[in-house]
């Protein structure tokens, strides 16, 4: 397929972002204390335009591969995880709005071409077929980034005929027409305002749905089909992109402990630094390993779905469950080396002082959203290495 896209150098996007490690790291503690991202943040984010990575070009927006989607939101992770988070996140809900027909993006981004988007996949039951669209009324849940945000893309049910089951389905909202409830009260990316988001009886026109099992197998109602990154596996995307500030998280671990550790002594040893102990020395060691086999094996996934999105490819079951598996495992991989290094570093990790506690709290929490759980990742690729048809997710 011919791609038409923004010419955006990833590279010089990563730099971008590295370039903001000096201010997102200087507000990361007050981000984490103020339970959300300041505004100068988000300011400098969008001035760098690293809030329009999944805008279409058309817009003016960067439709960024999936790949460098996930290199700055681990740059970004790196100084603050909830920012990182948020950004992850808005970019990943653009390139789902961007999936939606011309007349609904055009609704989105045609006067103001730097609306923010926002998403949640939790379903609603009071949903009602109207002429011309849907009501719909209800809680949307861990929206992150809810309060630097326009509109969301919002999962529901589309009701058919009793007895039928319903299709699950996003639809686009303006987030004016609700209220957001601050219900995001938590120890981990407290920074990240997942806030609940209240409507009543809203009314989204057909044009603003999106048949979600449609989109999962790769058809999508964008009349722009020469778009690559609109065409890329919807779940995946989903999937993959949460992990990107996490890797930023376990990077962040890292380079803390390894710094602090020249200066710091191994109690009741004989070691005046820990840097001067073999065993800390192979933790890191070993912490640096997997590290850098989780990074390179979440870019390898971001690489297969862009791939398949510019060869005009729909991704098979197999290979997108593949990417929800390795995902798991990436989190699993960097969870532990982050455990090992706080172990290498001692019970200070935990002074309100030291940075590293905020790190392991943010990827703690992170790592087990409900997408990327091991036992449901494993289980979705052994089933279909087995050839079992059995579809125990719909996100797929």
């Amino acid at each position: 397929m011919r791609d038409r896209a923004a010419n955006s150098d990833g590279a010089a996007l990563v730099e971008r972002a590295r370039g903001l490690y000096s201010l997102l790291s200087r507000n990361a503690a007050a981000t984490d204390r103020e339970r959300r991202i300041p505004e100068e943040n988000i300011e400098a984010l969008a001035g760098a335009g690293l809030l329009s990575l999944g805008i279409p070009a058309r817009f003016g927006g960067l439709q960024a591969s999936i790949r460098t989607h996930l290199e700055v939101s681990a740059a970004l992770g790196e100084a603050c995880g909830s920012t990182g988070w948020v950004a992850q996140n808005i970019n990943a809900a653009e390139v789902v709005a961007g999936m939606f027909a011309d007349r609904a993006q055009r609704e989105v981004w045609g006067e103001n071409p730097r609306a923010r988007v926002v998403g949640s996949q939790a379903p609603t039951d009071d949903v009602k077929r109207v002429d011309g669209g849907w009501l719909i009324g209800g809680r949307w849940p861990w929206l992150s980034g809810s309060y630097h945000a326009d509109w969301a893309f919002l999962g529901f049910p589309l009701t058919g005929s009793p007895g039928q089951p319903r299709t699950p389905a996003f639809g686009l909202v303006p987030l004016s027409a609700g209220r957001i409830e601050d219900t995001w009260f938590v120890t981990g990316m407290r920074g990240t305002c997942s806030n609940t988001l209240v409507l009543e009886n809203v009314f989204v026109p057909d044009h603003r749905v999106l048949d979600a099992r449609c989109a999962l197998e790769g058809k999508v109602p964008t009349e722009h089909v020469d778009e690559a990154l609109y065409q890329s596996a919807l779940g995946p995307v989903l999937i993959l992109i949460l992990v990107g500030s996490q890797i930023g998280l376990a990077q962040a671990a890292l380079s803390i402990v390894c710094e602090k550790a020249p200066k710091r002594a191994i109690s009741y040893t004989s070691y005046a630094s820990q840097s001067e102990s073999v065993g800390f020395q192979i933790q890191a060691g070993e912490a640096a390993v997997q590290i850098e086999a989780a990074r390179l094996l979440a870019l390898d996934a971001a690489d297969r779905i862009d791939r398949a999105a510019r060869a005009g490819e729909r991704m098979p079951y197999d290979q997108r469950v593949r990417v929800r598996a390795e995902a798991a495992w990436v989190c699993r991989q960097l969870q532990r080396a982050v455990g090992d290094l706080v172990d290498a570093h001692g019970a200070s990790t935990f002074a309100e002082s030291n940075p590293l506690q905020r790190v392991w709290r943010d990827l703690n929490a992170a790592a087990r959203h409900a997408m990327l759980t091991t036992q449901v990742g494993f289980e979705l690729l052994g089933k279909a290495l087995l050839g079992r048809d059995e579809r125990i997710s719909g996100l797929i």
